[in-house]
């Protein structure tokens, strides 16, 4: 009878074994997540801990959201504080877990035409911009670092819109990148991205540090009891995972041109 028992507890094992290693968990993310290389990072170290294979879809943080409520994802890897918020608050979300954070920077052509790399702050630097002329893209397209050049333009004073430099380009970080090296513009980046950005021309990282550039990461795992299709139990092995000790690890040692990019933000 034992024995019998020892078999049964073993097929099952294996059986369980057979479907997380079939198990594959959609998460909707950042851009910067997949073009700095982190994903590409993380994720073998993920998978191999749990045998639980990952889809990420790579988009601007407000269309991970919406991703997010329309169920299409299991669970959400973003950088818009004030959006996650609202998205678990209107029943989308089961919880947000504070995971990294990194900073937002100002790049722009070295000879720094609108002399923004001594203007103390990100608003002056945007101030600066405007009152100079240059021309600044926008990656436009409700993402994390699209809504926080949004909010910093507010605050500095300054309508972009009416600005004759001011482009969007409806993109990514890396196509954004792109424009302003061909164009010899300014724009905000993430660091990550920019660390990862080869095609740089005579672009230049012009400003950083300021507090208000801070720009924090969270996981939200969709809600089951609005989405009952989604995995949840590998929505919470994934969120809990990036905030275990294994994964705040893996996050600390990844690297982008010799430089660490992304900070552990768990608290004790």
């Amino acid at each position: 009878m034992a024995h019998c028992l020892r078999s049964l507890m073993l097929v099952l094992g294996l059986l369980a074994g057979v479907a997380h290693a079939d198990e594959t968990l959609v998460v909707a993310s950042t851009t910067s997540t997949e073009q700095s290389g982190l994903f590409g990072w993380i994720l073998p170290r993920f998978e191999q801990s749990t045998a639980i294979k990952v889809r990420v879809v790579a988009v601007g943080t407000g269309q991970a959201l919406d991703i997010g409520r329309r169920g299409d994802a299991d669970v959400l890897f973003v950088h818009d504080r004030a959006a996650e918020d609202k998205f678990v608050a209107d029943g989308y979300g089961s919880y947000r877990k504070d995971v990294m954070y990194n900073d937002f920077i100002f790049v722009g052509p070295k000879d720094d035409p609108a002399k923004i790399r001594n203007a103390g702050s990100a608003l002056n630097a945007l101030k600066a911009i405007a009152g100079s002329g240059q021309p600044f893209v926008s990656r436009g397209d409700k993402s994390g670092t699209h809504a926080a050049e949004l909010r910093l333009w507010k605050e500095a004073g300054v309508d972009p819109k009416a600005l004759a430099g001011y482009k969007e380009t409806g993109s990514g970080m890396g196509p954004t990148l792109n424009m302003a090296a061909a164009t010899s513009a300014y724009t905000l980046s993430d660091r990550a991205t920019w660390y990862a950005f080869k095609n740089r021309r005579d672009l230049d990282l012009v400003l950083a540090g300021d507090p208000v550039l801070f720009n924090p990461y969270g996981v939200i795992p969709v809600n089951p009891a609005r989405h009952t299709h989604v995995k949840k139990d590998a929505a919470e092995r994934f969120a809990q995972w990036l905030v275990s000790p294994e994964g705040q690890a893996a996050i600390a040692a990844f690297r982008a041109d010799g430089q660490q990019v992304f900070f552990p933000n768990v608290k004790p």
